[in-house]
């Protein structure tokens, strides 16, 4: 039994590796910002903040989180959050800025253009039981118009997709 276990565990080290690069370490303080990517990979987007600089790692288009890892002057991590959160959806207000949803969630999952030119809305998915995704719509002056939640086309079921796509 033992020998059968053993013998295909070399199949799952691939996808625990990948796994393990998925999100920051539980404890990254003092990592250094080289360390940090080489575990993750490449960042989407890096900012300068007042206190140092934020790395974004959206792990989409159908992962359900994003990872923000901020780093002190001297290039050492001091804190990460994961910022697809509701919590983090209720600030979203219409008359807000594009460019303030993108430094507050990230890179959305998804862009689709609206009809007859009126913007743009720009999807995030997340962790929730509903099968759910917090939707902006933006204006074509790239202001927030609406937010909302909507269902992705993965949790549609046939039916719905059909109807969907008339």
């Amino acid at each position: 039994m033992h020998y059968r276990i053993f013998r295909w565990s070399w199949l799952l080290l691939p996808w625990l590796a990948a796994c393990n690069s998925y999100a920051p370490p539980v404890n990254l303080l003092n990592i250094t910002r080289d360390a940090l990517v080489a575990r993750m990979g490449e960042p989407d987007r890096v900012r300068q903040m007042n206190e140092g600089t934020r790395l974004e790692f959206p792990r989409g288009p159908m992962g359900k989180h994003t990872w923000f890892v901020y780093f002190d002057a001297a290039g050492r991590a001091i804190r990460s959050e994961q910022v697809l959160t509701e919590q983090n959806f209720n600030q979203i207000n219409p008359g807000m800025a594009q460019d303030e949803v993108h430094q507050r969630l990230g890179r959305p999952s998804e862009v689709q253009a609206l009809g007859r030119s009126r913007g743009v809305v720009w999807s995030y998915r997340y962790e929730n039981y509903l099968c759910q995704w917090f939707q902006v719509e933006l204006t074509l002056e790239q202001q927030v118009r609406s937010t909302g939640y909507g269902q992705p086309p993965e949790c549609m079921g046939r039916d719905d997709l059909l109807v969907s796509l008339r």
